[in-house]
């Protein structure tokens, strides 16, 4: 009985989990008519692919091409410059290291929000509106929780492979690439999942930096705009958002390990 009041709960959970996405599967392929004419949860017959269509035909797979730069400019720039930094935490020894790393860490509590004018501000004076430069430098040299994972993952291996290579007369950057790094895939899978999935769904700074410039409008910013004046066509809003729900979908079933992988490592001492 337990059994099965367990099973019964996780039924539930997954199916309130599920039924929004669901619904944006509906709606992606209903009429404006079928939108107003059926429950939101039943299909429209017959469905139509014309929400789609329209997205597809006009500016949307520029902003998809847009979005997908940003992710894998982001996520390689999180790989390389995250590494290198968490190495010099977990293993170099300097000054006020440990001090230096735990204030960084706790730049976590402090909300994004209260970031935006002072990012806004400095990209400005730099010249850097509505440009991939003002888009991508504030998050390409690293975030704190990338460090945190990197750096608990270095932790975990053992010392003596770096004193086997230091008596062979290597050097921390031959240590770091030859020696550490081959052992480090787990944690490199891990961020660079969370990354590209942290990236693509990015919205609040694509939107105050990039102005509305078509050059560099991302997925989010532009599903947004749609959402403009009367009569809002919410069938291509769901269509819009079908579009940039499957390639997450995808990474999530296919790289699931990776994520929890992820709860995993940020508890290694």
């Amino acid at each position: 009985m337990k059994r099965f009041l367990v099973y019964a709960a996780l039924v539930i959970g997954s199916i309130i989990s599920v039924f929004p996405y669901l619904l944006v599967v509906l709606t992606a392929f209903k009429t404006q008519t079928q939108l107003h004419s059926t429950e939101p949860w039943l299909p429209g017959i017959p469905p139509t692919t014309g929400n789609l269509a329209a997205l597809l035909d006009g500016e949307f797979p520029r902003y998809i091409l847009n979005t997908l730069l940003m992710t894998v400019a982001l996520t390689l720039g999180q790989l390389v410059f995250t590494t290198f930094a968490a190495y010099a935490f977990a293993r170099l020894r300097f000054r006020g290291r440990d001090v230096l790393f735990w204030v960084f860490v706790a730049t976590m509590m402090v909300p994004v929000a209260v970031t935006v004018i002072p990012l806004f501000l400095i990209m400005q004076k730099l010249g850097l509106i509505n440009t991939w430069g003002g888009l991508l430098v504030p998050y390409i040299l690293g975030t704190p929780y990338g460090i945190f994972l990197m750096r608990q993952f270095f932790r975990s291996l053992p010392a003596g492979l770096e004193e086997a290579a230091r008596i062979d007369g290597a050097g921390p950057l031959t240590i770091l690439v030859r020696v550490l790094l081959p052992l480090c895939k787990p944690a490199l899978g891990t961020l660079a999942i969370i990354t590209v999935i942290s990236s693509w769904n990015s919205f609040l700074w694509p939107l105050i930096i990039t102005g509305g410039g078509d050059e560099t409008k991302v997925i989010t910013v532009a599903l947004a705009a749609l959402k403009v004046g009367i009569g809002v066509d919410y069938s291509r809003i769901m269509a819009g958002g079908l579009i940039a729900l499957v390639p997450m979908v995808a990474i999530f079933i296919f790289f699931q390990r990776y994520i929890v992988r992820s709860v995993v490592l940020t508890g290694l001492k």
